[in-house]
């Protein structure tokens, strides 16, 4: 069964971490992660398989929100260039977003598993 208090607050750390990491651009992100999914891991407890599960969730969670934000934020600017700019624009963020978010939730669900042990 999903702990989903251990997954929102995997998720806040990720989201609180990335925001201050934003000065280490590739590292910090990656460790916002790791962060995030040891500490979903470590409150989730139960075992490798269940810490890299709350682990997995929180990064995918805090992947598809920070995508999902950026690509309406680049649909709104997109629109000076018509609904053409603004479809193109969505669609790029949207495409990279996938990336990020694979990114956040591999990274994540190893950290979770860690943490796991730990609790």
């Amino acid at each position: 069964m999903t702990n989903w208090r251990a997954v929102g607050i995997g998720f806040l750390v990720i989201v609180i971490a990335g925001i201050l990491a934003t000065g280490l651009p590739v590292v910090g992100h990656i460790g916002a992660g790791i962060i995030g999914g040891l500490a979903a891991g470590y409150l989730a407890g139960g075992g490798l398989l269940n810490g890299a599960w709350h682990g997995l969730l929180a990064g995918s969670v805090a992947g598809i929100v920070l995508t999902v934000g950026f690509a309406v934020v680049a649909g709104l600017l997109g629109l000076v260039g018509g609904p053409l700019g603004s479809a193109l624009g969505f669609g790029g963020v949207l495409v990279g977003g996938v990336v990020v978010t694979f990114i956040f939730a591999v990274d994540s669900a190893l950290a979770g598993a860690l943490g796991a042990v730990f609790s």
